[in-house]
């Protein structure tokens, strides 16, 4: 496996951040919260990152896409993660576009995807069912009621739910199998709540009642259902370690130059070697995440069979970072690290919530170990 940027990985990479500087910054976060904006982002934004290729960046070219790999999407999520740029890009374009990818008949491909890589139509998929990450068991039922299914449940957490067109629903056949469905958000017994998520992003609560979808409707009618599935988290997780490598490599680049220009005693507080030990610590961690992170989008490209456990590795690590390295950069600020005023603030909120999304470090270190055998 290469971890090198091919031309078109690195133009992708460049115009993101460009991008992300000039048009979805920090302070657009911050308004967005202070607005209570119930979509969580600013849609002129979000239309312009579609105009700019990004929802096909990953598919491949005889579906509509540019076929750049995921090395160059990983890019994309680490500037959003530097300037906390709210977008439902994940849910989009990797969760729901790749399980349409991968479960999806011809002529549900056909139906779906032009919308979904031309964001007319917004999915979101309803996987979580509790307080913490957890595909399997699933307990939302889909049963078959004279010649259609019938879905009843309830999911949680829904990423970029509030506003979506469709939701892909997984739901527990009456065979104790997985299934997935697309369900439209405005059939009879569909009931949608948004909820309102520590860094004030897109999340919804889903309630669905004796909710009937035709067999068109259903996704993946065979056995390979869950490791379809199992395959598209691995994709987000890695996509969730990049957002979460850019972020702390921001707040950690923040800290450092508080350091150095914050005086005590007569001098900058950078010369403490106490301080110094500290940061010399954290890049160091982040150095290793940073590889972890190469390595795994490097895999997703490569298909190579170690995917899962490089997933699982990425995000364990990822999480860890959130908590450390954001926990860390508060008290080197001392003070000023707490107040609502400073963007520090920002960060902390979005860390600890990408810290549990799809997965945190314990579970993930659990699952390390299950794929090994230990």
């Amino acid at each position: 496996m290469t971890y090198l940027l091919s031309e078109e990985q690195s133009m992708l990479r460049d115009s993101a951040r460009d991008f992300l500087q000039g048009q979805a910054p920090v302070a657009l976060q911050r308004s967005l919260r202070d607005s209570d904006a119930g979509l969580g982002f600013e849609p002129a934004v979000w239309q312009q990152a579609i105009d700019l290729g990004w929802l096909c960046a990953v598919f491949p070219e005889e579906q509509g896409g540019l076929a750049m790999g995921y090395q160059g999407m990983g890019c994309v999520f680490e500037h959003m993660g530097r300037n906390l740029a709210a977008l439902p890009l994940l849910s989009q374009a990797v969760l729901c576009g790749e399980l349409l990818l991968r479960t999806a008949n011809a002529a549900q491909q056909a139906l779906w995807l032009p919308a979904l890589l031309a964001g007319t139509q917004r999915f979101a998929l309803a996987l979580e069912e509790g307080g913490r990450h957890a595909p399997l068991p699933v307990h939302t039922r889909a049963r078959r009621v004279d010649g259609a299914w019938v879905l009843d449940g309830e999911k949680w957490f829904v990423m970029d739910g509030v506003g979506a067109q469709q939701l892909i629903v997984t739901a527990c056949l009456e065979d104790g199998s997985l299934g997935l469905f697309v369900v439209d958000v405005q059939s009879p017994g569909v009931a949608l709540q948004r909820s309102r998520m520590v860094d004030s992003r897109n999340s919804a609560r889903v309630q669905l009642q004796a909710v009937r979808l035709g067999d068109d409707r259903q996704l993946a009618a065979h056995s390979h259902t869950a490791q379809a599935l199992d395959a598209v988290l691995d994709r987000a997780r890695i996509c969730l370690a990049a957002e979460a490598l850019g972020l702390t490599r921001e707040a950690f680049e923040r800290t450092v130059a508080y350091l150095k220009e914050r005086v005590q005693f007569d001098v900058p507080i950078g010369s403490f070697q106490a301080l110094q030990h500290r940061v010399a610590r954290l890049y160091t961690e982040l150095e290793l995440l940073e590889s972890c992170v190469r390595a795994a989008l490097a895999a997703i490209d490569a298909d190579a069979p170690d995917l899962p456990l490089l997933a699982s590795l990425a995000k364990a690590r990822a999480s860890d970072l959130c908590e450390r390295v954001l926990n860390e950069a508060v008290q080197l600020h001392g003070g000023i690290g707490v107040t609502d005023e400073f963007d520090l603030g920002l960060f902390v909120k979005r860390a600890r919530v990408l810290q549990h999304t799809l997965g945190d470090g314990i579970f993930h270190r659990d699952r390390y170990a299950l794929l090994r055998d230990f």
